[in-house]
């Protein structure tokens, strides 16, 4: 397979930068093609604004979408953008990895959504979902979390980890992605949080780390989180009256 690691953390001696080096020790070493975006490290740009664009569609009126949809039209994305279209489109499957801030993914994660998946180009009122440019390619998230796995369930502290992650997973499918339930490796504590002895959460991050690469092993073989298609929605994008999941006993 070919794949994509985008990676996003601003410190190359983390964790995070771990569990991406056993991802690639592993998929390497299995004979897979491997891209690494690291964000932080090629100082990728994650706000989109006017001065991305040479040659404006509109320039009285910034709209982000007609400009996104022109220059892919045109090729004449910016580079870095451009770049990280092309990793994505080549690739088989994306390994997202990345911490949990403020119950979401980094800013600069989200910003390389807002300007690599360009309207016009990886997805449009017709191509969206089940329907989506991407579809095909399979997508998986890698995170940590500063808080115990306890603080993440349905009536936890951090909130319920399903809804946190449902947004990033929302987008991966928006585009045509098949999505894995997500690598959640928690209680990956710093700047002077602790919650559990310094020796006890060394053999812990150790333990994850040989998780995660056991998981990867059998990646391929593993089913995608289901999520309804076109067909399963009514003209106003709400699930059908007759659908199963309307049911409830």
């Amino acid at each position: 397979m070919q794949i994509l690691i985008v990676h996003c953390h601003p410190e190359p001696r983390s964790f995070n930068a771990a569990l991406k080096a056993a991802a690639i020790e592993v998929l390497a070493g299995a004979g897979h093609r491997i891209d690494v975006s690291d964000l932080y490290g090629q100082g990728f740009d994650p706000v989109e604004r006017p001065e991305h664009f040479a040659s404006r569609v509109d320039r009285s009126y910034f709209s982000a979408l007609t400009e996104q949809r022109h220059h892919f039209e045109t090729a004449t994305l910016a580079g870095d953008v451009q770049r990280e279209i092309e990793r994505v489109q080549r690739a088989d499957l994306v390994i997202l990895q990345f911490p949990l801030w403020w119950h979401g993914p980094p800013a600069m994660l989200k910003g390389w959504f807002d300007r690599v998946f360009v309207y016009g180009g990886l997805y449009s009122g017709q191509r969206r979902f089940d329907r989506g440019p991407l579809r095909g390619k399979r997508a998986i998230c890698s995170v940590t979390t500063g808080a115990p796995g306890a603080t993440f369930s349905p009536w936890g502290r951090s909130g319920d980890i399903t809804a946190l992650m449902w947004p990033i997973h929302c987008s991966l499918y928006y585009v045509g992605f098949e999505v894995l339930a997500p690598q959640l490796t928690y209680g990956v504590q710093g700047g002077g949080l602790s919650y559990q002895a310094d020796a006890a959460f060394r053999r812990q991050l150790e333990a994850d780390k040989q998780r995660w690469k056991e998981r990867l092993d059998g990646l391929a073989n593993e089913a995608s989180i289901p999520f309804t298609g076109w067909q399963d929605w009514d003209a106003d994008g709400v699930l059908r009256q007759t659908h199963p999941l309307r049911w409830r006993i």
